[in-house]
């Protein structure tokens, strides 16, 4: 649904994560707020799927990741209609879309204006329920292996390794 017809996202305290009884008001004339939601990797690199839920994003803006708590420019923007991709210069509260080539960003991430960071309400992911172990074939394999599974925990947070 549009950010408009939902109870707006409560922010929380970055340190506590805590509910700090602000509200993220879905409006162009606030400052900007997104939550990454996805992140998928394809031929192109790795793509952030974004839902905006205040403010303008622009080709060239530089935002923070508040998880992080840093700063990266925005370099290509798409929106996608299945495998084909339409380029954005400009993007705005209510829109879903995709950044090309973020790095450092994982889902569940806040973006926002480096001049008001702030924290959208948290996503809360599931415990794995099935275990499995894989090994590879040989040791040419292991590499191989290695950066297949690096993608899939990159793009699911439920999705968890161990050694």
């Amino acid at each position: 649904p549009s950010p408009t017809e939902v109870d707006p996202q409560d922010l929380t305290d970055e340190e506590t994560g805590e509910p700090t009884g602000e509200v993220a008001t879905v409006s162009v004339d606030e400052p900007f707020r997104a939550l990454a939601f996805k992140i998928m990797d394809d031929r192109f690199g790795a793509l952030t799927f974004i839902r905006i839920y205040s403010g303008v994003l622009n080709k060239g803006d530089t935002i923070l990741n508040s998880a992080t708590g840093k700063t990266e420019r925005i370099g290509r923007m798409v929106e996608m209609h299945a495998d084909e991709r339409t380029e954005l210069t400009s993007a705005q509260a209510g829109d879903i879309l995709a950044v090309v080539g973020m790095k450092n960003v994982q889902t569940g991430h806040t973006l926002c204006d480096p001049k008001h960071p702030c924290t959208l309400e948290p996503m809360i992911f599931p415990e794995p329920v099935i275990s499995i172990a894989v090994k590879p074939k040989d040791k040419g394999a292991n590499e191989k292996m290695s950066i297949a599974i690096g993608k899939l925990v990159a793009e699911d947070p439920s999705f968890q390794v161990e050694t």
